[in-house]
């Protein structure tokens, strides 16, 4: 099968799961080829199977915002043609779907059929969908493509809720490379991070607030008054410094560590005792199976998809939205019990393994084959 995918080239969700999706099935033997501004953060080496395609943005004077998306349109036009893809499989519904769109429709003009699959992560449904000024657009992207997946229960709900759907979505989660992530024995890293025992607390995020990283301090607070404790906060946004004033107010600037943008996650994950993720709204959630997938019990929201993977009572604790004083209670729970703990963190670890590539990556081919064999109805017809 040749595919084209196209998604953002950045370390956020949705990238990451796109490239390593990509990757997956190029070891499978299918051919795949990124559609993206940038090379994807996670395609950092050769990788047979795989070609790259950049969306060269040039300048021009008439335009005072480049049309991205007509220029995209375009470059799928060119791939899908000199390549001879079987579909595209796009990620986010704008720019990604409606450009799919509109270069599907050129190419069958020219007696050419390539399905689009898109996959909804969250962002173009929760913030950008729900703008009335992008909600036709987003609609219409979803019902015209050939097949609709979300990553979670809660986002395909909540895009039944707030759009005018005639697709049927079908969940396909998200999910880690268990090859990447596990345990792994980083003795000396974390006695250079607590070399009092101190017990080491982990956030990941792009400190936008939406994710509450000013929760996590309080929970932290609340955390540390009662066990030895550091936090290591990995990431970098917009509330940074709103998170530096507040360790200063809350006297724990000598037992949180910033570490800015990691891309090797996986070796933070590994030192850790527990991951906080008090976010407004999560689609899925992958933060939090990353973290899991290394053995650290969660402490997060109940919002969105996020009890879909961090189960209460079990792998951690999923609590309301702002209830920083039960977070940092059920915290202490976990961590004031060596036996207790113990028991989340193999917890944790099976509830990651049903998220392991090896487990989705066959649910997305036979998505594909189901699509394409749906569209060979229309073909056949055309």
């Amino acid at each position: 099968m040749k595919i084209g995918i196209a998604c953002y080239p950045t370390y956020g969700g949705s990238g990451v799961i796109a490239t390593e999706l990509g990757k997956a099935l190029a070891e499978k033997g299918h051919e795949v080829h990124f559609i993206s501004y940038n090379q994807p953060a996670r395609l950092d080496s050769y990788l047979q199977n795989i070609y790259y395609h950049e969306v060269n943005i040039n300048s021009y004077p008439l335009f005072d915002h480049l049309p991205y998306e007509t220029i995209l349109a375009s470059r799928f036009v060119d791939i899908v043609k000199t390549n001879h893809l079987d579909l595209l499989h796009v990620h986010y519904a704008i720019p990604h779907a409606s450009a799919a769109l509109m270069a599907r429709s050129i190419l069958m003009e020219q007696d050419i059929y390539c399905p689009v699959i898109t996959t909804l992560h969250g962002t173009d449904i929760t913030l950008v969908g729900k703008d009335p000024t992008y909600e036709p657009v987003v609609a219409y992207s979803i019902n015209q493509s050939n097949g609709v997946t979300a990553v979670s229960k809660s986002l395909r709900q909540e895009t039944y809720d707030h759009f005018k759907i005639k697709k049927e979505i079908e969940v396909i989660p998200n999910f880690i490379d268990f090859t990447r992530f596990s345990k792994q024995a980083k003795s000396h890293f974390k006695k250079a991070i607590a070399p009092n025992d101190e017990k080491i607390i982990i956030h990941t995020s792009n400190f936008r607030k939406v994710k509450r990283v000013d929760d996590v301090i309080r929970i932290f607070a609340g955390i540390h008054k009662e066990i030895k404790s550091k936090l290591l906060l990995v990431g970098d946004g917009p509330e940074r410094g709103v998170i530096e004033h507040m360790c200063k107010e809350y006297n724990v600037c000598d037992n949180v560590l910033f570490l800015g943008k990691q891309e090797a996650i996986e070796e933070v994950l590994s030192v850790g005792d527990l991951f906080l993720l008090p976010s407004e709204t999560e689609s899925f959630g992958l933060a939090a199976l990353e973290a899991m997938a290394c053995e650290v019990p969660v402490i997060s929201t109940n919002a969105g998809g996020l009890p879909e993977v961090n189960i209460n009572g079990v792998t951690g604790f999923a609590c309301d939205v702002g209830d920083v004083e039960t977070m940092s209670q059920k915290a202490i729970y976990i961590l004031s019990d060596e036996e207790r703990h113990e028991k989340f963190k193999k917890n944790s670890l099976a509830q990651a393994q049903k998220y392991n590539i090896t487990e989705v990556l066959p649910l997305y081919v036979a998505y594909y084959n189901k699509v394409l064999n749906e569209c060979q109805k229309i073909t056949a017809n055309y």
